[in-house]
């Protein structure tokens, strides 16, 4: 079935005009995104005698994302959005090796628009791209996910609108291993949010709130309880957990048979003091103890009853000002974290699917992310400031980006008690995507560098250059500590690099 669809979407990609049939017009656009990257995204050096890091320097990476939307009138249309990648050259099992036959044609959206007649009333239902309000520093709840969703927009007037949404992200992916043959009850993750956009001269605003229940067989489980991962985007085995290490608790033992979680956010910008721009983003969000579970302490010879409840908040900013030859800026953020003990759960702020996008490599701040050393990391549980000058151009056609920043953790030093090995803060880092973030405590901080040029060859290509550097700061005192010969030989640490050389076709 995925060979016929691929062979469809380019015969229609051939007739690559809008064609009118039945009184529906069909339109394509996509893009065709190229990507080599060196470089060496782990922090982690060696354990005792063992290489950490045993992955390639170079990948060469592709994907073609093509949309396609029948129109029958501006108040009804539908889109398919297909994806085929990424492609990593040379490996098997994404497509790329020699012959390149396997299936890999994943449908990333599908859902129609249509309008209430006689009514400023616009519904969109179906698989689509869901992102809650935001401003500096990217969506650290939910931005950019692609989801099953129903969402309605009411259109008071120019200034002020409604939006509503209910998304279903996950249900019948149980199974008998959570103990008791429930492989279908009790398993789905509602959300509802509520969004009320509004927008006047020289300032915007965008509160939102969101209410979700999850089951307590939403995620299957180990026999141990802990999560099993069955999503591609995000991390929400560990951004819902308050287990930092060693696995993601999601659920412990319980009577409860649904979980209630909460989440808040006032995005506002301010552009009347122009060519000043100011950007401020508040988050809060609570997912409710579904019971504890035991969790570890030093030595191993005894064990916290931890809870799994997680609760935190996060403020970032960025204020700029516009020049002729450049864009100077700089922002910062602050988020809560954990206390020290895991008895009363975690102080970090959980989230669905969240994207950092201050900087560009422990972010997701470049424009075109195929590299694969792009890190996305998360802000939970850090603070951090930095500087930028973007939109810096010397030649025609060419732009460069400039970011310097400064981590630091928020989490108490204490916490490292709870750690199941002498690296444990890159657990929730040591794949991609990785929206769980490194687990930096106040004893931590990074430095991170990112230089990124883009050159628009034609109308519709770019080239790239994306250039990044992290200082790595863990503090070896801290994760090593008396009394740890449990958690196995020293680690070595190392700094972080990526070169990543990019082109993108857009049509």
């Amino acid at each position: 079935m995925n060979r016929i669809l691929s062979l469809l979407c380019l015969l229609t990609l051939a007739l690559c005009h809008p064609f009118t049939a039945q009184a529906v017009d069909f339109k394509v656009k996509g893009q065709w995104q190229f990507a080599f990257s060196a470089g060496d995204n782990n922090l982690v050096d060696t354990v005792g005698d063992r290489k950490a890091d045993s992955e390639d320097t170079f990948h060469a990476r592709q994907r073609l994302r093509l949309q396609m939307d029948a129109v029958a009138s501006p108040a009804l249309s539908g889109t398919v959005f297909f994806e085929i990648g990424q492609l990593m050259w040379g490996n098997d099992s994404s497509g790329a090796a020699l012959g390149a036959d396997q299936t890999v044609v994943k449908v990333r959206q599908a859902y129609t628009d249509w309008a209430v007649p006689g009514m400023p009333l616009r519904v969109r239902m179906g698989i689509q791209n869901i992102n809650l309000p935001k401003k500096a520093g990217g969506g650290m709840v939910m931005d950019n996910m692609d989801a099953a969703a129903v969402t309605a927009s009411w259109c008071f007037n120019d200034a002020v609108s409604l939006t509503g949404l209910w998304v279903r992200p996950f249900n019948d992916n149980a199974t008998a291993a959570n103990g008791d043959g429930t492989s279908s009850y009790l398993d789905n993750m509602d959300l509802f949010a509520l969004i009320l956009p509004v927008r006047q001269d020289g300032w915007d605003m965008s509160p939102w709130v969101m209410f979700g229940l999850r089951g307590k067989n939403t995620f299957p489980s180990t026999a141990d309880g802990r999560a099993v991962k069955i999503w591609k985007d995000g991390m929400p085995h560990y951004t819902l957990s308050s287990d930092p290490f060693g696995g993601a608790h999601l659920v412990g033992d319980t009577d409860k048979a649904w979980g209630s979680m909460f989440w808040a956010g006032l995005p506002v910008g301010i552009s009347a003091f122009a060519p000043w721009n100011f950007e401020l983003d508040i988050n809060y969000g609570y997912v409710e103890a579904m019971g504890r579970h035991d969790i570890p302490v030093r030595g191993g010879q005894r064990m916290d009853r931890a809870s799994t409840r997680r609760e935190g908040w996060l403020a970032m900013a960025l204020a700029e000002y516009r020049l002729d030859w450049g864009t100077p800026g700089i922002f910062g953020w602050y988020a809560s974290g954990d206390d020290g003990s895991l008895k009363n759960g975690s102080e970090r702020m959980p989230s669905i699917d969240p994207w950092s996008k201050f900087t560009s490599f422990m972010g997701a701040a470049n424009p075109y992310p195929t590299g694969y050393n792009d890190l996305g990391s998360n802000y939970a549980g850090t603070w951090g400031i930095g500087v930028r000058l973007k939109d810096i151009s010397f030649l025609p056609d060419l732009k460069h980006i400039l970011r310097v920043a400064y981590w630091n953790g928020t989490n108490s030093t204490g916490m490292v008690k709870y750690a199941q090995a002498r690296d444990a803060w890159n657990y929730g880092f040591d794949s991609n995507p990785n929206k769980a973030g490194m687990y930096l405590t106040t004893a931590d901080h990074l430095l991170e560098f990112n230089l990124d040029s883009y050159w628009k060859v034609y109308e519709n290509l770019t080239a790239g250059l994306e250039l990044g550097y992290i200082v790595n700061g863990f503090d070896k005192d801290t994760w090593q500590k008396d009394g740890r010969d449990w958690l196995g030989p020293s680690m070595s640490r190392q700094d972080a690099w990526h070169a990543t050389l990019y082109f993108g076709y857009s049509f």
